[in-house]
């Protein structure tokens, strides 16, 4: 691939996520199944070698390294089933299938999360552009950005990596 066919991917990638926030809400600045983690004192002294052991290499560039998976080619963009999505490197509990729609943005939509005190809202600015982060408030892995663009009764799209989820059916 050329190097500007692959500016462009890269561009395209970025812009199917990035709608600017229409207000800051910037509260905190500090295998398909995952099971719940109870202790996650390790995770915080846990090295990039370990992460890399943990998780596969494209978990890895997510979750760790703050990538973002191509739209439309994750496995829960277009998955109906009911119970929980985990955060794939810790699996703390974050959003439920009942909060779930399709935005058609190519990436997993949520309208909230099940417990606010789960996820981390940080400010981005990479690529030009002043987005809201959305990490795992356990293992501070990277999920994707939140936009002010979604339905009732929030008005808000977690727009979501699938490869930084794990489900639990119902």
């Amino acid at each position: 691939m050329t190097k500007s066919l692959f500016f462009l991917a890269i561009l395209f990638t970025v812009a199917c996520q990035a709608q600017p926030s229409k207000s800051s809400r910037n509260n905190n600045n500090n295998a398909k199944t995952t099971t719940m983690v109870t202790d996650t004192s390790d995770l915080s002294k846990m090295s990039d070698e370990g992460w890399k052991k943990k998780l596969s290499p494209e978990e890895y560039r997510v979750l760790r390294a703050h990538g973002t998976e191509r739209p439309y080619t994750g496995e829960y963009d277009q998955h109906w089933e009911a119970g929980t999505y985990v955060c794939k490197g810790c699996g703390t509990a974050l959003f439920t299938s009942d909060t779930k729609f399709d935005a058609g943005c190519g990436w997993p939509s949520f309208y909230e999360g099940m417990d606010k005190s789960k996820i981390k809202e940080v400010v981005d600015r990479s690529f030009g552009m002043t987005r809201t982060e959305v990490r795992c408030a356990t293992c501070d892995g990277h999920l994707g950005h939140v936009f002010d663009d979604g339905p009732n009764p929030t008005g808000l799209r977690y727009c979501i990596n699938s490869v930084s989820l794990g489900f639990e059916k119902k």
